[in-house]
């Protein structure tokens, strides 16, 4: 069962007794936005535009990592078109899934038959993942920047923080101390005998 919103605060408070977490590393990105400027916040100068480096999978661009092959460790549900897979690590919100093809095609690029089998897989994993106790939301993201292989992250914050919200929900994830991994794993593993109700197979 997911941590309870008491839970997720203790644990930030055993790491960070005035409740203010470090900065993640993602503040250091190219692609972060903001600076400190006398003082206060403010966006980055916008730098003159350029080409665009191929992403992971693209022609000229490194190996695709997925058509590479799975880590098995990483598998939570799989059926013969699509792989849910979980970060290796927990990190701080308490369930960050990947949802991928099994063979290398980019968004817009999938047939209809597959687009409605995602529509009905992302459908199921929400209400699934939604059902937990101590979930507010999943928030279900693509950005396809990195790796051309279709690729969909579901993001689940817990439910009592209105600070943990909306897209800002993806850097509180790097930012909060990771959750406890034993409890994560259950709840994976729930997360996969339930969708495997409608096909598949529970792999986590």
């Amino acid at each position: 069962m997911p941590e309870s919103a008491a839970e997720i605060h203790a644990r930030v408070l055993a790491v960070a007794n005035d409740g203010r977490l470090p900065a993640p590393a993602i503040a250091g990105w190219d692609i972060f936005p903001w600076e400190v400027v006398d003082g206060a916040i403010a966006p980055k100068a916008l730098a003159a535009p350029g080409v665009e480096a191929p992403r992971v999978g693209d022609e000229g661009g490194a190996p695709c990592n997925a058509c590479a092959g799975f880590d098995p460790e990483s598998i939570v549900w799989e059926d013969e078109h699509w792989v849910l897979t979980a970060e290796p690590k927990p990190t701080g919100l308490p369930l960050v899934l990947i949802l991928q093809t099994r063979e290398h095609e980019d968004a817009g690029q999938i047939d209809d038959d597959l687009a409605s089998e995602f529509g009905r897989i992302a459908n199921r994993l929400v209400r699934i993942i939604e059902g937990l106790p101590g979930i507010g939301r999943v928030h279900v993201n693509r950005w396809g920047d990195g790796s051309s292989h279709f690729h969909v992250w579901f993001f689940v914050r817990p439910d009592g923080f209105d600070q943990i919200k909306g897209s800002f929900a993806v850097e509180w994830d790097a930012i909060l101390p990771p959750v406890d991994d034993a409890v994560r794993r259950a709840d994976l593993h729930a997360v996969a005998v339930k969708l495997a109700n409608w096909g598949g197979h529970a792999r986590a």
